[in-house]
């Protein structure tokens, strides 16, 4: 039986597709239902991301050492990309909005330039992310990896600056033809070769006394969560005996600095929302062709262009609290 509601001398079927819910189209109110859903998603990921992190919280990375680089820059720079890349998606998100109002007062032109600079900020963000992923499988210092799983990072004592394994590893002639020869497995991981065998490694450590070791600390009640202990040398000798494998980047087995979930969700949350946001630049790049053709000025209206708004505005926001979750807290 379908439901009526009486308005004076009007009598609607509510339920009968003649009232608009909320006063929105089908179209936006789909927009809403998945973002709403979406919203779900990430809140899980996050969760578990939250969750993870505080539970190994003594072998967790910090953010300040790992995401460090700068196109086209050498040295040390923390977040500084990072924050760039944010700024970028947030002024991406200030376009869509002026996109959205000169479409409600029918500016073609207007519409055409702001989709244009939406375009441009997503390709930017999605090129830079795929730049970050690069940087960080490829690592910068190296790392030793022990029995335990744990994470030995090596320190120069002379300038208190993270020490490089190519920078202090000594060759040894047998190890070098047997990676020359490319045999496949190589110490660990089928196809993952490091540049340095571990034995080339404890060779160089123990050559240079200036390098010392740092690793991991439990985290008592009260400390910094962002605690590492640094080994002077006879117990940096001390501990590299316990050392089984070279780590040089990330990848889903191995983290050169930390606990390996780090890189997990690093690589999937980031890259589920760099596929959202990838997904938008396309949705947008569609959308900007026909507000060229004039698809939406015959229509009469430029809600297409209000949609697809709502849909940027969510990725952007995600990214707000991926930012916060894993470069922030």
């Amino acid at each position: 039986m379908d439901s009526t509601v009486t308005t004076g001398t009007a009598e609607e079927n509510v339920w009968g597709g003649g009232n608009s819910p909320l006063g929105a189209s089908y179209g936006k109110m789909m927009m809403w239902f998945f973002i709403v859903s979406d919203a779900l998603t990430f809140s899980g990921f996050l969760a578990a991301y939250g969750f993870s992190r505080f539970k190994f919280i003594e072998i967790w990375p910090i953010a300040d050492e790992v995401f460090t680089h700068v196109p086209f820059f050498h040295g040390n720079y923390p977040m500084i990309y990072v924050a760039f890349m944010t700024f970028i998606l947030i002024m991406s998100s200030v376009t869509m909005v002026l996109a959205v109002d000169a479409g409600h007062k029918m500016k073609k032109n207007a519409v055409i330039w702001y989709m244009f600079l939406t375009i441009i900020g997503g390709a930017i963000f999605v090129g830079s992310q795929a730049w970050e992923w690069g940087t960080f499988i490829k690592g910068d210092f190296g790392a030793v990896e022990t029995k335990g799983g744990r994470i030995l990072q090596f320190v120069n004592a002379e300038t208190g600056e993270r020490a490089a394994i190519r920078d202090f590893a000594k060759t040894i002639p047998t190890e070098r033809v047997e990676h020359e020869n490319k045999n496949g497995v190589w110490f660990f991981d089928e196809g993952y070769k490091p540049s340095y065998s571990f034995n080339e490694v404890v060779e160089g450590f123990k050559a240079n006394p200036s390098i010392l070791i740092r690793t991991e600390a439990i985290v008592q009640e009260g400390e910094h969560e962002g605690h590492k202990t640094l080994l002077n040398r006879e117990e940096s000798l001390k501990k590299i005996k316990d050392g089984k494998l070279v780590v040089e980047g990330a990848n889903l087995i191995r983290n050169e600095y930390g606990s390996r979930l780090f890189a997990d969700f690093f690589f999937f949350i980031t890259g589920f929302h760099g596929f959202h946001v990838f997904s938008g630049v396309v949705i947008n790049v569609i959308i900007f062709f026909n507000v060229i053709l004039g698809t939406y000025e015959r229509r009469g209206h430029y809600e297409m262009v209000e949609k697809v708004g709502l849909y940027w505005h969510f990725v952007d926001l995600v990214w707000v609290f991926v930012f916060t979750f894993f470069y922030l807290v």
